[in-house]
């Protein structure tokens, strides 16, 4: 992975309480341990546990209202997930000319369609690509409105059903009439993960691929891949970027076209403006890159 330029300032909250964050996050623990375990590792690791939890009025960096923009929720057929349905947040660009787009699915983390997830829909609009963000928690009634319902709602999941959702939603963006037929995936978290399973099962159907802190497919499915891929990993973060050796060099066996990003001094979730886990200058240039790989593969 090749370090950027730009130097990110390290967190002030502890980083045990960083790792602690990410165990309750991915399922190891419930909110009532996570704070009390917070609580018995530092002074004010009360506070510094509950600062992570997200503040979604931080995270719109794209008004709704935005002329450049048009979102709206749809619904598409989804055979053989979890109810046969899915509801997505479909975003377009306003242009007066063009009637087609490049288009991107954006995958949520493990905790449904929250709003941050829609910002980053509406950021891929702004810059001229329609984007789809399924909601995996549709079937079981939607995202809840906050991130631990949302959690404890995907966990019940069943894991194969969810998938699939995932890909149905990538062929509907495909052959949406407002798609010109190239697709691009990029998702954060199990998105990141669900990202590459995607560029996987869709092989040439995919042009492009950005996971963010995803962990790796199966080795029998990195062969697939014929995406380009460009991919954006925390350096505090080895329960995912122990699976990342094996899947570089299934990618080089390959030959697939790639570039793979290390971020010093961050977390797993740098991305996400809406906790302090969120680095800036790393969130920025993770998405510059991620821009030109979409701009690059899905415009030309």
């Amino acid at each position: 992975m090749h370090q950027p330029q730009t130097t990110v300032q390290p967190a002030t909250i502890h980083p045990k309480i960083y790792a602690l964050y990410d165990e309750y996050c991915h399922g190891a623990m419930d909110r009532r341990e996570f704070l009390a375990k917070a609580s018995a590792i530092a002074v004010g690791g009360m506070a510094m546990a509950q600062a992570l939890f997200p503040r979604y009025a931080n995270a719109q960096t794209i008004s709704f209202t935005d002329p450049r923009i048009k979102a709206s929720y749809v619904k598409y057929a989804s055979p053989g997930g979890s109810s046969g349905e899915m509801r997505g947040y479909l975003v377009q660009p306003t242009s007066p000319t063009a009637t087609q787009f490049p288009a991107v699915l954006v995958i949520h983390e493990n905790r449904g369609l929250n709003p941050y997830i829609e910002d980053v829909a509406r950021r891929l609009a702004a810059a001229g690509f329609l984007a789809l963000a399924p909601d995996g928690l549709y079937p079981v009634g939607g995202y809840p409105g906050n991130d631990e319902e949302g959690k404890l709602l995907q966990d019940k999941l069943n894991p194969s059903k969810l998938q699939t959702d995932m890909l149905n939603s990538a062929i509907f963006l495909k052959n949406h009439a407002l798609s010109n037929g190239k697709l691009g995936v990029t998702g954060f978290c199990w998105g990141g993960g669900m990202t590459n399973e995607i560029a996987a099962a869709l092989g040439d159907g995919v042009k492009a691929g950005a996971p963010y802190y995803g962990i790796a497919p199966s080795a029998d499915k990195v062969s697939k891949i014929k995406a380009e891929m460009v991919l954006h990993f925390a350096e505090n973060d080895p329960r995912i970027n122990v699976s990342w050796p094996a899947f570089e060099a299934g990618l080089k066996a390959q030959g697939t076209a790639y570039a793979a990003h290390l971020y010093a001094g961050t977390q797993h979730g740098f991305h996400n403006n809406s906790t302090p886990r969120h680095q800036q200058a790393a969130a920025d240039l993770s998405w510059s890159r991620t821009l030109a790989l979409f701009q690059k593969t899905l415009k030309a």
